[in-house]
């Protein structure tokens, strides 16, 4: 695709991979305007730190993107509060919900997720409810929790964990309430997680497994408890709702644009219309493992599927080199883990080796079939060589010659430069 001399590029979306691909296309095309348009009041924000905000550790001018990391394109045009509406196809143009036009040359949909409140959960519009999503939220958690004395945490999720324990640092009980034998469950199987759970327990986060909110309880003043399905009915002040996310697709139904659950893409992140991108938690993108169609909602692989849409939009192809279906660094009550590729592995044939410590604990996934490449690890503890692995990872090495290091945490990039692929 050959770049015109004056380019009108659109990015619906302010998030990690609306401001990625902006930053990409400046890079490669200083001459072209770039216009953003963002649904939320505030100026685009590290998502991942709302939980600080919380804390107070942090405050909001200390989690925007401009002019941090990557983030230092110039001559952006960032519309904010604004709402798209629907796609005018053969116009080229996207239309607000206020009306305005706007003209496109090259447009990228990235519009991400919003949280999923289950319809099960009676009372969830109750005044004292959240999903901690975004930096208005924040706000609120903020202000509910300065009169809090107990909060429940429904779902078991990374973001509610650490806003979670936002809320402990605030002095505030909290109770962690988790349909799944164990937190983290889409990260790592519940054996996996008792060096986490250990250090949840020390920390003073009550944790109640098993059990789903039937109906949240309140007068006017708010939120006063939650009904659980085992019976048990406790009280509370407030509530944070962590199930998932939805992706915001709704606004591109009947337009062309082709939907699966999410926008259709290829390996370039184009969608079946021309000059029609899609990237981040609202794109349908693909498992570099198992090749399988997935979504995911995780803040590096937006930015990474944003910089390559990017990239693409400004006349520079490239292709996106898939999400893995888990991928996840962090750390949760100073316990630090890694979780990449496939870590599921009951009644599957899955070659699983683990080795557990004190203080650490390994679990590597190997292949089946005769290649052994390895398919996915689970660091907890000791995350020190996880980015090495992941090379392996995604590259499907065959790891034959070094699968001896591998199980022992022996390996490192000399043992590669040694070994055939």
């Amino acid at each position: 695709m050959k770049v015109m001399p004056y380019t009108r590029y659109l990015i619906v979306g302010g998030s990690a991979a609306g401001m990625a691909a902006a930053e990409a296309i400046r890079s490669l095309d200083p001459n072209g305007s770039i216009r953003v348009l963002s649904d939320e009041i505030d100026a685009p924000y590290f998502r991942p730190m709302i939980p600080f905000l919380v804390s107070g550790k942090k405050e909001a001018d200390q989690i925007y993107l401009a002019g941090q990391g990557p983030y230092k394109a110039t001559d952006v045009e960032l519309c904010l509060g604004t709402r798209a509406q629907k796609i005018d196809i053969e116009g080229r143009q996207v239309i607000t919900e206020n009306g305005n036009i706007n003209p496109y040359d090259q447009l990228l949909i990235a519009t991400g997720s919003r949280p999923n409140i289950p319809s099960a959960i009676k009372g969830t519009d109750t005044l004292g409810v959240f999903a901690l999503r975004s930096l208005e939220d924040a706000r609120q958690v903020s202000q509910r929790a300065a009169h809090a004395e107990h909060a429940i945490m429904l779902g078991g999720g990374l973001l509610n964990l650490k806003a979670a324990f936002a809320l402990l640092e605030r002095n505030i009980k909290v109770t962690l309430v988790v349909n799944s034998p164990e937190v983290l469950s889409q990260l790592m199987e519940p054996e996996d997680a008792f060096l986490i759970r250990q250090a949840l327990d020390k920390a003073g986060l009550r944790i109640i497994t098993r059990a789903n909110a039937t109906e949240i309880i309140g007068d006017r003043n708010g939120v006063t408890g939650v009904g659980l399905d085992n019976g048990d009915e406790i009280s509370c002040q407030m509530i944070c709702i962590g199930k998932g996310v939805v992706p915001n697709i709704e606004w591109l139904d009947q337009c062309g644009v082709m939907l699966e659950g999410g926008v259709v893409v290829d390996k370039h992140t184009q969608t079946n219309v021309p000059e029609i991108h899609a990237a981040g938690d609202v794109a349908v993108t693909f498992d570099p493992i198992s090749g399988e169609s997935m979504m995911t909602g995780l803040w590096t692989n937006a930015v990474e599927m944003g910089r390559c849409a990017g990239t693409n939009m400004a006349g520079r192809q490239t292709a996106y080199g898939g999400t893995f279906g888990i991928l996840n660094a962090t750390q949760v009550a100073e316990m630090p883990f890694v979780s990449m590729g496939i870590v599921h592995t009951q009644n599957t044939a899955y070659e699983t080796h683990s080795k557990k410590s004190p203080s650490s604990y390994r679990k590597l996934v190997f292949s089946p079939d005769d290649d052994g490449c390895l398919v996915g690890a689970l660091f907890i503890g000791d995350i020190s060589k996880a980015g090495l692995y992941k090379s392996l990872i995604r590259e499907k090495w065959e790891v034959g010659g070094i699968k001896k290091h591998l199980m022992d945490n022996t390996l490192h990039y000399g043992h590669l430069l040694c070994d055939v692929k």
